[in-house]
């Protein structure tokens, strides 16, 4: 877990699962992939696994150790409603978030039609706390709108796009119930290219609809050079963020204790190989 991310929508990023499987063209050149990659097979490392999916219990409790509020991106380096992700760990998850509710998480998903379910049923108690926002990734009109249906139909009280990296027009968009979204477009060697109109588009029927909006990056071979600035100006609105006072060193201490009795069983071999 990084705790000063140098992604600009957040202050740190919390994995509790690392690695995932392509799903759609947004997955083409992904970036933790391409990190994790580098890794593989490097005897002691974090990532000796490569990108394959591999539970992280020892990081469930880990927020609970952050005394000052962040805004915490969950599994940067995965996807938390991955298939091969138990419910039993995913609601484990939910119920640090719970408890640490000093900072804002922000859960972002392409599995958007299991978050749905689940956030109907198993996490029903998760779906509505005010200091957690349920997220997914739109990257073009066949498989990213529809997640964005899927999210709109989930019994969410903060939900967010992340529209990166933008792939094509998205023409119109129902908005209807999204507090935020965030647009960029794709970096690295093989980045694809962002037409401004499509940036615009987005933008303006966000104004519309009153939704916030950020524009992340223009991206590219080299992003640090494009930068971030749209029509002459940086666009960085995000949704409201809820959160309890950060509580005295006791209390948290407490806290503390009650994620690592959750993580607790998830330590133990069987549950590793239940979720491997």
């Amino acid at each position: 877990m990084a705790d000063n991310s140098k992604i600009e929508w957040t202050d740190a990023t919390w994995n509790p699962v690392r690695g995932c499987v392509k799903l759609s063209p947004g997955c083409k050149h992904c970036y933790a992939e391409t990190f994790a990659e580098r890794f593989r097979g490097v005897p002691g490392h974090p990532y000796t696994q490569g990108f394959d999916l591999k539970l992280i219990p020892g990081k469930l409790a880990e927020p609970l150790r952050w005394k000052a509020s962040k805004r915490v991106f969950v599994n940067s380096m995965s996807d938390l409603f991955l298939d091969g992700v138990p419910e039993a760990y995913i609601e484990t998850v939910a119920r640090v978030m719970a408890l640490a509710d000093w900072h804002t998480f922000q859960v972002l998903t392409k599995r958007s039609e299991r978050m749905q379910r689940l956030l109907s049923t198993r996490l029903a108690f998760a779906a509505r706390l005010p200091n957690v926002w349920w997220g997914v990734s739109v990257e073009d009109r066949r498989y990213g709108l529809p997640r964005v249906q899927h999210l709109r139909a989930a019994p969410a009280r903060t939900r967010f796009l992340s529209v990166e990296p933008l792939l094509e027009d998205l023409g119109q968009v129902d908005f209807t119930g999204v507090d935020g979204v965030i647009v960029g477009g794709e970096s690295g060697a093989k980045a694809r290219p962002l037409d401004p109109a499509w940036v615009r588009s987005v933008r303006e029927q966000c104004d519309a609809a009153g939704v916030a909006f950020f524009f992340k990056q223009w991206g590219g071979v080299r992003k640090a050079t494009t930068g971030r600035v749209l029509d002459g100006r940086t666009y960085d609105a995000l949704p409201r963020s809820t959160v309890a006072p950060v509580p005295d060193e006791a209390r948290r201490l407490r806290l503390l204790e009650e994620a690592e009795a959750l993580a607790a069983p998830w330590l133990t071999p069987p549950a590793l190989a239940m979720g491997a």
